[in-house]
């Protein structure tokens, strides 16, 4: 499954993928929800998905002509969650818990990390309804896997369901948080540094926290996705490019990996995605 977009975001709540107001909000605008533009369908139709509606390929087509290297930076920050699990199952990890898990694709978590260690365990969570119906039927056969209804937004919600799940995820042992592409559709209101501080508050030594996050610096490629991100504005969440000391900022309380939080690369160019590992000591 792929972050919301991330997709490159847990008590039953009514809102969508990574944060924002759900399907529920083109109910309140009495529209039927595949009207309203959605990321994690954006996302999708950026790596040429199939699981997107005529309103969600407009919103990616006027982003990309603002801000052309969009669709590249998605493709990118897929590429290193795809890397970055093979990574960290490459160190021991063998729990993950991906939040704003988006739709399904190609190498998901559970694929990509049972590949090297078939005995890995993934908890998805997210609360678009497409998302989680697709998601439960992809790992139905899967006992080592778990799809979970949550909001990154309720850190606290999130860990009681996953405490219910030990089999799947014991918390009381390291594990890899992945929040790939979601933390830009988490508004600063919602206080995104202090969710990711409440995970870690729980997360053992040796845990791991991956983010890839859309950056906007001072520059003109910052200030395009900027503008590019006013499209969003009808869709069922807000996006919310951040700097690159605002992206790193998420790591307090984490040691960084080399090279730290670094602009990802798609073919051979950067990108305006920035990826980045935390591990706590």
């Amino acid at each position: 499954m792929t972050g919301g977009a991330r997709s490159e975001g847990a008590g039953t709540v009514e809102t969508n993928t990574e944060g924002g107001p759900g399907p529920d909000a083109a109910r309140r605008r009495g529209q039927p929800g595949e009207m309203v533009p959605n990321p994690a369908r954006i996302y999708d139709y950026w790596l040429g998905g199939k699981d997107h509606y005529a309103c969600d390929r407009e919103v990616g087509e006027q982003v990309a002509r603002t801000a052309p290297w969009a669709p590249a930076g998605a493709r990118a920050s897929r590429a290193y969650l795809r890397e970055g699990v093979l990574w960290l199952a490459a160190q021991g990890i063998d729990q993950f818990l991906d939040i704003g898990s988006g739709l399904p694709t190609a190498g998901n978590v559970h694929q990509i990390a049972q590949h090297l260690n078939p005995a890995a365990r993934v908890v998805y969570v997210d609360h678009d309804p497409v998302v989680l119906s697709h998601a439960r039927v992809i790992v139905a056969p899967d006992p080592g896997v778990l799809v979970l209804e949550g909001d990154l937004r309720d850190p606290a919600a999130v860990l009681a369901q996953v405490r219910e799940h030990p089999d799947v995820l014991d918390l009381t042992r390291p594990f890899a948080l992945l929040l790939s592409a979601v933390l830009h559709f988490v508004p600063d209101d919602a206080r995104p540094r202090e969710i990711i501080r409440a995970f870690r508050a729980v997360m053992a030594p040796g845990s791991h926290l991956l983010v890839s996050h859309v950056v906007a610096d001072d520059d003109e490629a910052g200030r395009a996705t900027r503008v590019a991100a006013a499209a969003y504005s009808n869709a069922a969440q807000p996006f919310i490019p951040r700097t690159s000391a605002e992206i790193t900022g998420f790591f307090d309380g984490f040691t960084l990996v080399p090279p730290g939080a670094h602009p990802l690369v798609q073919n051979g160019r950067p990108s305006t995605v920035l990826g980045g590992i935390g591990v706590v000591a």
